[in-house]
C-alpha cells in the first residue's frame, strides 16, 4: 500500500475514467486510487472494475446507490482512507480540470514542507483558469472573495476542489458533522481545518475546464454556498475547536463505510 490515496468521485464519467486513472498511475510518485461512483448509468463503474484487473492492490472502487452528492462521496472516501491507514488523502475531479501532474506538488507541500493541507489554488497567483466563460470565472473569484470577507479565512481559492489532507486533519474534523454537499462542502472543509489551527498552503495550479463529459455544476450549488457560508460562520461561534478533544472522540468522528457494493 502506498501512503497517498487519490479520491475520485464519479457520476457519468465513462469518457474520462480510464484516462484519469491511467494518468495517475503513470506518475513518478506512486499513488493509490479510490473511485467513488454514484450509480452512474453510463457504466463508469464497469470501466473501473475492468481496470482493477490491471492494477490490483492500487485501484479500488466504492459503488453507492444513486447520485448522493459530491460532499457525501468525499466523506465516504475519507472514512475508507482512514480505515485503511493512508497518511495523505487527495481530492481530485475525474474530468482533467485538475492536472494529475500537480498531485506530486500537493504531496510535497505536506510531506516535505510540513503543511497539514495543500490546496491546488486557481487564484493565489492571479487568475489561472482555462476555457471557462468570463461570467463563470468572475462568479468563482467573487465567491472566494465573499468567503474571505465573511469568515476572515486567508485563502484565495476557498471553493477549490483539488486538495491534499494529512490523515490528522481528517481524524480531527468531525466528518459526521459536515453539513454541505456542493461548493459549500469545499469551503466547510477548509474552514474547519483553519479553525482547528492546521497549517494550510495554497499551491498555484492551472485549472482547465473539462473537454469530455458534462459539468455537474448547478445554481443550487452556488445558492448553498452563498447562504451556507453565513450559517457556517455563525455555527462556529457555538463550537469548540480543540484538537485534543477532537482526537479523543476519533472513533465517533470517522464515519463507518457501508457501501452498496465494495470492490477491492
Amino acid at each position: 500500500m502506498n501512503d497517498g490515496l487519490v479520491l475520485i468521485p464519479t457520476y457519468n464519467e465513462r469518457e474520462n475514467a480510464e484516462l484519469i486513472i491511467r494518468k495517475v498511475f503513470s506518475l513518478p510518485k506512486a499513488f493509490d486510487v479510490l473511485v467513488i461512483d454514484d450509480g452512474s448509468p453510463d457504466g463508469t463503474a464497469q470501466v473501473v472494475r475492468e481496470l482493477q484487473n490491471e492494477f490490483p492492490g492500487r485501484l479500488f472502487l466504492e459503488e453507492r446507490r444513486g447520485k448522493l452528492g459530491l460532499g457525501t462521496a468525499y466523506i465516504h472516501g475519507f472514512g475508507w482512507a482512514l480505515q485503511h491507514g493512508y497518511s495523505y488523502i487527495f481530492e481530485m475531479d475525474a474530468d482533467f480540470s485538475h492536472n494529475p501532474d500537480d498531485l506530486q506538488r500537493l504531496y510535497e507541500a505536506c510531506t516535505v514542507e510540513g503543511y497539514d493541507m495543500a490546496i491546488g489554488s486557481r487564484y493565489c497567483q492571479g487568475v489561472n483558469v482555462v476555457n471557462w466563460p468570463m461570467d463563470r470565472v468572475l462568479m468563482s473569484w467573487f465567491a472566494s472573495a465573499y468567503v474571505r470577507f465573511i469568515t476572515g479565512m486567508p485563502i484565495a481559492d476557498a471553493t477549490a476542489g483539488f486538495k491534499c489532507y494529512s490523515a490528522e486533519v481528517l481524524r480531527t474534523i468531525e466528518l459526521d458533522r459536515i453539513r454541505f454537499v456542493g461548493y459549500a462542502f469545499q469551503i466547510e472543509m477548509k474552514w474547519l481545518a483553519y479553525k482547528y489551527g492546521f497549517r494550510i498552503k495554497e499551491v498555484p495550479i492551472i485549472f482547465t475546464d473539462r473537454t469530455r463529459g458534462t459539468s455537474k455544476m448547478s445554481k443550487g450549488i452556488f445558492k448553498e454556498a452563498f447562504f451556507g457560508v453565513v450559517q457556517m460562520k455563525v455555527a462556529s461561534w457555538f463550537r469548540r475547536f480543540d484538537r485534543n478533544s477532537a482526537a479523543s472522540s476519533n472513533a465517533i468522528s470517522v464515519p463507518t463505510v457501508t457501501p452498496a457494493r465494495q470492490t477491492r
